[in-house]
């Protein structure tokens, strides 16, 4: 290991920054790599093509697994698999109506990374 040319910590850095200011700028408003972890963690997650889909379905409304497996055309179990991976990562939630569960998005903020990235593959044709 080598020392880096930014802040003289014991680093794999093998070379001197070409611009030292604005290399230590955007190095001091990285996040940690804790964040970065959760951040794979997310995008890991909802990089299924089956948990995509059911997740822009809820963003449209709250659903039951019936409904989810006929609008995705997929067995109840397969949805309800998905679904449990969902809800034990935050993604969704649920409430009982008898003898059915309603699930729906837990938070916007899920929608609107959807949305955008909706927009990014249009414009990327």
């Amino acid at each position: 290991m080598e020392r880096c040319s930014m802040g003289g910590s014991v680093n794999k850095c093998d070379c001197q920054a070409i611009n030292q200011e604005l290399a230590e700028k955007v190095k001091s408003e990285m996040k940690d790599d804790g964040c970065f972890s959760l951040l794979l963690a997310f995008l890991k997650l909802i990089s299924d093509d089956t948990r995509i889909k059911i997740m822009y379905a809820l963003s449209k409304s709250e659903l039951c697994v019936n409904d989810l497996a006929v609008i995705l055309d997929m067995t109840k179990s397969a949805i309800s698999h998905q679904l449990k991976l969902l809800k034990v990562s935050g993604q969704v939630k649920s409430r009982k109506e008898g003898k059915f569960v309603y699930y729906s998005m837990n938070n916007e903020h899920v929608f609107e990374i959807m949305e955008n990235a909706l927009i990014h593959v249009k414009y990327q044709k």
